[in-house]
């Protein structure tokens, strides 16, 4: 049992000063905080606070309406500080998890299963199953096959054929998603020919998403118009693609047209460039067959005498490369974590974002920092046309589609549903004939320490052993208290005040307390932090949904 009282280590303390955090160091209780005008600082933070030991208050820099949603997400989950600290955040941080979930983490047999247990002392409702195994495979059909069997219990997207083979089954039970996902193909404006923006807008009217979509995809599929779905708060109708009412051989001629314009016609040889397409080879709901599709792009590409050479990379590899911008030209896509245009728009085009596109563009960053801090709804719309006409125009990347999908289970598993944002819990979910419940999904999860992880096989483990501050509500999305059981904003939004919940442990039976909550944000904010540690370091979702570090590296 951990006291409520205690003291920073001097090594924290030390850095903290270093680097004009500001530390309570005449408390207990953890205060740190910057200076929102400091020269290059872009982030929202301006500080985080222990009230006492049961209250944390953030102060931002701007207003953010979002703010709850955002602090829901399950990268944003609680960390206890001493483990924080002895794992030196990384390590058996990311591979032996301690939260205070309604599971945690029994054995990961890395390559075959991930076997979670019923956290007895949970503070809620206790899961309903004592047992929850993970396991994964690529292949859509087989993953239908261990269902039909009976091995598994559950499972993630269904193939496209196999929608009606699983409603026909009266042993099983097929649960949709809303497609609240887009599948895009990145582009590197800092690699060539990338760097062009007439050749980002050949491709643009080059690519034939409606041909993508009706071949590849399965029912309650869309060709993607923009890069925000429609059901998201942030898409505009208004914003029609560069394509619009335009005929195939129509888009043809003006992707060629670009082309020429970019300098890079046609050689002697019937090629204009080659280029790498990357991609991996798991199946999201948000692109179900991504060899076929890397194909399909490559022979409509074809026809332009562009030569795409397609690489497949390890999922990780991918997503760590793309993240850290290496790759030139890739196939990626996200799915919604809350709904609202700041978790599209903001995380992949705002200026704390990745540099998976390159370099920034202003038209898009601003209208999307004014938009962020703003409360009026109808107010932000109209920004949001302004952003969204910017997207399209300077082409950072190629929205192709809005995936339908879904997940399916035996027919007797009582409380089983699809999350439009993958979160599934499990531990709602009830299986009369045994003791456990074995959900099969696409893939691997890569870590357990989800402040620096982004895939979504990922995080929907993470969410079954850590909580955050708040939650989302099954059935509507909206935030709701998790560890937190109540919270209040100021008036003008900038000051969000949290109250925890009593009594709940974390799985080592230690007690919850602010400065666990002020520890695990701080450790992602500030990346001169000894903690900023995690898989790879990249910590993105704080960066992208909070506009930027602290104390960035250099070469940022």
């Amino acid at each position: 049992m951990r006291s409520v009282l205690r003291v920073m280590p001097l090594f924290v303390l030390l850095l903290a000063l270093s680097v004009a955090l500001v530390p309570a160091a005449a408390q207990d209780m953890m205060s740190y905080s910057t200076d929102c005008a400091a020269e290059g600082y872009t982030g929202t933070f301006q500080s985080v606070e222990a009230v006492d030991a049961m209250t944390v208050k953030f102060t931002l820099c701007s207003p953010d309406p979002a703010f709850p949603a955002k602090v829901a997400f399950s990268a944003f989950s609680i960390q206890p500080s001493e483990y924080l600290e002895a794992t030196g955040g990384g390590g058996d941080l990311i591979t032996s998890p301690i939260g205070t979930g309604p599971y945690k983490l029994e054995r990961w047999d890395q390559g075959n299963e991930m076997v979670l247990t019923r956290n007895e002392d949970y503070w809620g409702t206790p899961a309903i199953e004592p047992t929850v195994i993970f396991r994964w495979n690529a292949e859509a059909t087989a993953r239908l096959l261990e269902l039909q069997s009976g091995n598994i219990d559950g499972m993630d997207n269904p193939a496209q054929g196999d929608f009606a083979v699983i409603e026909a089954d009266p042993n099983l039970a097929l649960y949709l998603r809303s497609g609240t996902n887009v599948f895009y193909l990145g582009m590197n404006n800092r690699i060539a020919p990338f760097d062009s923006l007439e050749v980002r807008q050949a491709l643009a009217y080059a690519i034939d998403r409606e041909r993508i979509v009706a071949n590849f995809y399965p029912p309650g599929s869309s060709a993607a118009t923009q890069f925000m779905p429609p059901s998201i708060f942030g898409f505009t109708g208004e914003v029609k693609p560069l394509d619009d009412g335009m005929t195939v051989d129509e888009k043809l001629a003006k992707a060629a047209e670009l082309l020429d314009a970019a300098g890079y016609p046609v050689g002697d040889d019937g090629t204009r460039f080659t280029v790498t397409i990357n991609y991996r080879d798991v199946v999201r709901g948000y692109l179900p067959s991504p060899g076929v599709v890397a194909q399909d792009i490559q022979a409509q590409l074809a026809q332009l005498g562009i030569v795409v050479n397609i690489e497949v990379m390890e999922s990780g590899a991918f997503l760590d490369a793309s993240d850290a911008g290496q790759l030139a030209f890739y196939m990626l896509g996200w799915g919604a974590d809350y709904p609202d245009a700041t978790n599209f728009l903001d995380f992949h085009f705002g200026e704390g974002s990745s540099d998976q596109f390159g370099d920034k563009f202003p038209e898009i960053t601003e209208p999307l920092k004014q938009a962020a801090s703003l409360a009026d709804t109808g107010e932000r719309y109209q920004i949001y046309i302004q952003a969204n006409e910017a997207i399209r125009d300077l082409v950072p990347m190629i929205a192709i589609a809005h995936g339908g999908n879904g997940a399916a289970f035996q027919a007797r598993i009582a409380g089983a549903y699809a999350s439009d944002i993958g979160a599934e819990q499990f531990a709602l979910m009830e299986d009369p004939n045994d003791d456990n419940l074995v959900w099969m999904q696409n893939a691997e999860p890569i870590g357990l320490y989800c402040a620096d992880e982004t895939d979504g096989e990922t995080l929907r483990a993470c969410e079954q052993i850590n909580e955050s501050l708040l939650a989302y509500e099954v059935g509507t999305g909206r935030p709701i208290g998790r560890l937190a059981s109540d919270w209040s904003a100021s008036d003008d939004l900038t000051e969000w005040t949290f109250t925890l919940r009593e009594g709940v442990k974390f799985h080592d039976g230690s007690d919850l307390d602010a400065n666990d909550v002020v520890l695990s944000y701080v450790v992602q904010w500030d990346a001169a932090h000894p903690l900023h540690v995690g898989r790879d370091g990249n910590f993105t979702y704080f960066s992208g949904l909070f506009g930027g570090f602290m104390n960035p590296p250099a070469s940022e």
